[in-house]
């Protein structure tokens, strides 16, 4: 092996640990990027650090508070990994790229280049002005995957878009009268609340939000509650329902009126073809980054027949019902992840379409 070859595993094992620093935020971040970086002065790390939550420090700065006073006069002529391009901009802290630069670091290795309409290469364009050397692409599907959110937010004006269900062994639902039949077991419910915790919106149609009454919250996980959605055409759902408690910011989509009672808003929609794409643009324009579809099939169903979805993820339970309300089919469906969550089977796909596929052996 070469010493290129050598420089190019040294630098995918500190990117790989920027990585996995940078999802330490995750569910935190939002509208923000998951960030990691690790700062290295001959081949020992001297600093590390990640973007906590949306506001705070950005990874680099965290990264160079971590230096020890021990180590600090080696930060010039050392070398940090990010995953994302240093920001070139102002926004609630000072422009990332500039502090890098005035910190005289010899060399700054990315993995992929900030689709922000503010920074798109200006973060590079500044370091390299400043007389460090730059090096981009490494890891780069990895660093794409792991926020994928926010690269298809800049990049496709909309959120991330990932259906959730769960079906019985034999396909279904629920039965044909739905009445309630439990198909998870308990681990799998809390991993549904985890990942609540991890998006900005979570939606349901209104014959689910009717009949099931859900709260739509991360109950059996501490952190952020998502955005909660609903369809309802006509303003039908009764104001005892869980979903007008309060507990969560709250939308009712509908065709009647436009309003805010609190953190519940009715916003108004037009209810024909282009219902989704006009939601798409609402969610997009509240920067809402990702959104779980919960719902029944026909809510699932209305997001698959417009191919507008990026990622799957599939619960089958240990039960049969052997008739009722069949689960929705995928089509251009690529299998990710495979996993056993107590007696049930996890499966995650991803959309044939998407630019962000799965890698293998990444965290969802």
């Amino acid at each position: 092996m070469g010493n290129a070859d050598k420089d190019l595993l040294k630098a995918e094992d500190h990117m790989r640990f920027a990585l996995d620093l940078a999802q330490r935020g995750k569910g935190h971040t939002a509208p923000n990027p998951m960030v990691g970086a690790v700062l290295v002065s001959n081949d020992r790390i001297i600093g590390e650090g990640w973007h906590h939550f949306y506001g705070g420090d950005h990874a680099e700065v965290n990264c160079l508070k971590n230096v020890t006073e021990a180590d600090k006069h080696l930060v010039p002529e050392s070398t940090m990994y990010v995953n994302l391009e240093p920001c070139a901009h102002f926004g609630i802290t000072p422009p990332c790229a500039a502090r890098l630069v005035a910190e005289k670091l010899k060399k700054v290795v990315i993995a992929n280049k900030d689709p922000f309409e503010k920074v798109r290469g200006e973060g590079v364009k500044i370091l390299k002005e400043g007389g460090i050397e730059v090096q981009t692409g490494v890891l780069e599907k990895e660093g794409l995957w792991v926020n994928r959110r926010f690269f298809c937010f800049h990049e496709h004006k909309r959120p991330y878009i990932i259906l959730k269900w769960a079906q019985t062994e034999d396909g279904f639902m629920a039965p044909a009268d739905r009445s309630p039949v439990q198909i998870t077991g308990t681990q799998s419910q809390q991993l549904v609340h985890k990942w609540r915790t991890e998006e900005s919106a979570i939606m349901v149609g209104a014959t689910t939000a009717l009949n099931d009454n859900p709260q739509l919250t991360a109950r059996l996980w501490e952190g952020r509650q998502p955005l909660r959605i609903v369809l309802d055409r006509k303003l039908q759902l009764p104001h005892t329902h869980h979903l007008f408690d309060k507990s969560a910011a709250t939308w009712i989509i509908n065709e009647l009126k436009e309003t805010l009672e609190g953190n519940v808003h009715s916003v108004q929609l037009i209810f024909d073809h282009t219902l989704l794409t006009q939601l798409m643009h609402r969610l997009y324009d509240a920067k809402i980054l990702s959104l779980i579809v919960e719902g029944g099939p026909f809510s699932l169903n209305s997001f698959i027949k417009k191919g507008l979805w990026d990622e799957a993820r599939i619960f089958t339970g240990n039960v049969a019902i052997e008739d009722g309300i069949m689960a929705p089919a995928l089509k251009d469906e690529v299998p990710a992840f495979d996993a056993n969550t107590g007696s049930d089977s996890l499966q995650v796909f991803v959309n044939k379409h998407t630019h962000y596929p799965y890698v293998q052996g990444m965290e969802l």
